[in-house]
């Protein structure tokens, strides 16, 4: 896994202003060494939304009006709050990546006016979402990146399996989870959508000693399960 800060702090907890400068938004690919790290309490959630607003540009001009597309800035900051997200930053602060990963949902709850879907309500399952690389920064492995960054997060919390889901018709958002070790388990349609989308599914393995099987974290605390109300990756 992608080398990370010794301790992944949640993104309430205090950083020193200057080891986390505000994000800046992205204008072309960087020219060093990225930075990975937790979304800090000092960082711009404006910036992360403009972010997410150009990586998922190109999935709108396809037709597919995924949440991310034009979300608000309190959407974006409502989503972070409910797991913990993760950003890619050039050397110069630029903000160029951003994931969030999850606990999993209450069945009884309901995912922005629906009915979570049971493979998001497994006490032993992680959730995905909000993946979103700039597009002048894309081709290098940003992505895969902040993925290994969700997945060991879910591990280190003991989740056993990592669930997200996407459009059917995007072939290539597909390919790049199955490559990952994601599996098809079912689909949904999302209240909304122009498309409907595939639920996927991976079981996190062994990694440095640690089982698959590891016991299933206690219940998410309430503020954690705030997430139900809000967007997913699918219709992110």
């Amino acid at each position: 896994m992608t080398a990370t800060p010794a301790t992944i702090s949640s993104m309430t907890a205090p950083t020193t202003p200057a080891t986390t400068p505000p994000l800046a938004a992205a204008t072309s690919a960087p020219a060093g060494g990225l930075v990975l790290r937790p979304l800090a309490a000092e960082d711009s959630i404006e910036a992360l939304t403009a972010l997410l607003h150009a990586s998922y540009a190109s999935l709108a001009a396809q037709g597919w009006n995924f949440t991310a597309v034009d979300q608000s800035v309190q959407t974006t900051r409502e989503r972070v709050a409910a797991g913990q997200a993760f950003v890619a930053l050039t050397g110069e602060g630029a903000l160029v990546g951003t994931v969030t990963i999850a606990p999993p949902k209450r069945p009884e709850g309901r995912y922005l006016g629906d009915p979570v879907p049971d493979c998001y309500t497994q006490a032993d399952t992680a959730i995905l979402a909000q993946l979103a690389v700039h597009p002048a920064c894309r081709g290098q492995g940003v992505a895969e990146r902040l993925m290994d960054l969700a997945e060991g997060w879910a591990r280190a919390q003991g989740y056993a399996q990592v669930a997200l889901d996407t459009a059917v018709p995007a072939e290539a958002l597909r390919r790049r989870y199955e490559r990952r070790g994601y599996a098809l388990i079912g689909d949904v349609q999302w209240a909304g959508k122009t498309y409907r989308s595939v639920l996927m599914r991976k079981a996190l393995g062994e990694v440095e000693g640690t089982p698959a099987t590891a016991a299933p974290p206690a219940a998410a605390d309430p503020a954690a399960m705030a997430g139900d109300t809000l967007s997913r990756e699918g219709r992110a």
